[in-house]
């Protein structure tokens, strides 16, 4: 029979949830805080600027037409548009790299820009990392992973040593990897996930495998777009999505979840549950019980993400600079040791990398010769707790002012001054984050992956109340937009359709399950040799 479902939350992955559950028919209903849909994939306008605040570029292309097919909207709704540069980055001693968006392009770029032999190097770390990819990407992405799929791939000694959970991502680049700029490379997608990559493990090589093969992605209008078309799909499905509605807590009854209760009282009853929050804020607030304190215990065991400082610059007459760009910092080490608190508190980082979007795109700016440039540094969460080991106190007086100019002036010796193009910019700190999507601390990926343990810390998609479900970024699989998207169709599939009996692991019975068929994407390109 349908069920009535309540989402909470309207970032990408209870939209994505509930477009899929009303879809296979179900009642939905999204509840959203915060006055406008998207979560951590926000949109800012001002004055004729429109700038994402959150993800600036889409990967795993197919994961999201994927799911628009699969809801009964236009494949070809979003206009996604391929880079030919999928990100120019400078490294610490001023190398410049622009690294195409076509993998097989890729060797020969990095042969022209770093030296001779680096793109072998770097094809045969990607070539290890599709061997990870096909390990790891069934149990690991496109399913609930549980207790049997631990057991079954330790199982399995020859892919036990492809994975190499005993070793981290730096310590798998340097296997492949004796150019500095390379191991520089591969240590950004660390962040990603919000870690550290002398701590992440060897896995998240299927990060930069994933980007490179699939390609880097803009949609024409700004990213909010996506969380945008994903309400209208609720909507046209027969669902609702209402904003300004905050719920306090999920109420249980006859041993599962039963419903919600809103901040003014109201109670709305549900026969399921998504909860599109941080987990660590469905676990602590909205799930009363010993469920929740053991939840929160475990969650506690784990290391938070990294926050992110942003800057929203209007510019006038800007540069002419590829869509993606990354200036390294001089020193990688010292930048993790700041963000993460050791060697000391955390603390801002005096010269860290810096991270521009800057898309040419006439829907986002007022008219010709206008920009609208997104600017983040990785920062430690938030907390203003005095003397705190795990953040600092992002609100204290003139902070965010100063460290704004800082970050100006740093993106400025790296050879990209824009200060004085600058007609307005808006500072985002960790805590605005925080503030602005109840995310605490302003973690973006609530915990981050460092550890070999960290993928088992991470909350399950299905809670230990029965009848409640997790999606999103803080929850399996991970953050990151296709990831996101991936937990919705792992919910989806949890929770069943009406039209199939689900059977006792709580799966629909006969249906097509996120476990035993991955999506369907499109063929690797062949690597250059």
């Amino acid at each position: 029979m349908p069920r009535d479902v309540v989402v909470v939350g309207a970032g990408v992955g209870g939209l994505a949830a509930a477009a899929r559950l009303q879809a296979a028919g179900h009642r939905v209903t999204v509840l959203e805080q915060a006055d406008a849909v998207g979560g951590k994939l926000g949109t800012l306008e001002r004055d004729g600027f429109v700038f994402d605040t959150g993800p600036s570029l889409v990967t795993m292309p197919h994961v999201l037409t994927e799911l628009l097919a699969a809801t009964g909207g236009e494949v070809d709704a979003l206009g996604l548009e391929r880079l030919d540069v999928a990100c120019r980055y400078r490294f610490a001693d001023g190398t410049l790299l622009d690294l195409p968006g076509d993998l097989a392009a890729v060797p020969d770029a990095l042969d022209a820009a770093l030296g001779p032999g680096r793109g072998a190097q770097w094809t045969a770390f990607l070539e290890r990392a599709e061997r990870i990819w096909d390990v790891t990407h069934g149990p690991f992405l496109f399913s609930p992973i549980t207790v049997g799929d631990m057991a079954r791939l330790s199982r399995r000694v020859p892919d036990i040593a492809t994975v190499a959970p005993w070793r981290s991502l730096r310590a798998l680049g340097r296997r492949y990897l004796t150019d500095p700029r390379l191991v520089a490379l591969l240590d950004r997608y660390a962040t990603y996930t919000g870690s550290d990559p002398r701590r992440a493990p060897a896995a998240l090589a299927t990060v930069p495998y994933a980007e490179q093969t699939w390609g880097s992605w803009y949609v024409p209008g700004g990213l909010g777009r996506i969380a945008t078309v994903l309400a209208e799909r609720v909507e046209a499905l027969g669902g609702s999505v209402e904003t300004g509605v905050e719920v306090t807590d999920v109420l249980v009854g006859g041993g599962r979840a039963s419903g919600v209760r809103l901040a003014d009282g109201t109670v709305r009853g549900a026969d399921v549950v998504v909860a599109n929050a941080d987990a660590t804020q469905v676990y602590s607030r909205l799930v009363a019980g010993p469920a929740g304190r053991r939840a929160s215990a475990r969650l506690a065991r784990a290391t938070p993400s990294l926050a992110g400082f942003v800057l929203l610059l209007a510019l006038d007459d800007p540069p002419p600079v590829p869509h993606h760009q990354v200036f390294f910092a001089e020193d990688y080490d010292e930048e993790f040791d700041g963000v993460f608190g050791r060697n000391g508190p955390p603390r801002p980082v005096a010269r860290p990398t810096v991270y521009v979007a800057a898309p040419d795109d006439p829907a986002i700016v007022p008219g010709p010769g206008t920009g609208a440039w997104f600017v983040l540094v990785n920062a430690p969460r938030h907390d203003p707790a005095p003397g705190s080991t795990s953040g600092l106190d992002w609100d204290a007086p003139g902070l965010a002012a100063s460290y704004a100019d800082d970050v100006l002036a740093v993106l400025a010796s790296r050879g990209l001054d824009v200060r004085h193009r600058v007609r307005h910019r808006t500072v985002l700190t960790p805590a605005d984050l925080e503030r602005a999507t109840l995310t605490p601390g302003g973690s973006i990926y609530g915990t981050s992956s460092n550890g070999a343990r960290a993928a088992f810390l991470r909350p399950a998609n299905r809670s230990p109340v029965p009848g409640l479900y997790l999606v999103g970024g803080s929850s399996h699989p991970g953050g990151g937009l296709p990831l996101v998207m991936l937990s919705a169709r792992i919910v989806a599939d949890l929770v069943g359709t009406p039209s199939r009996r689900v059977g006792p692991n709580g799966r629909a019975e006969g249906a097509e399950s996120a476990r035993t068929v991955a999506l369907r994407a499109p063929s690797r390109p062949e690597r250059s040799r």
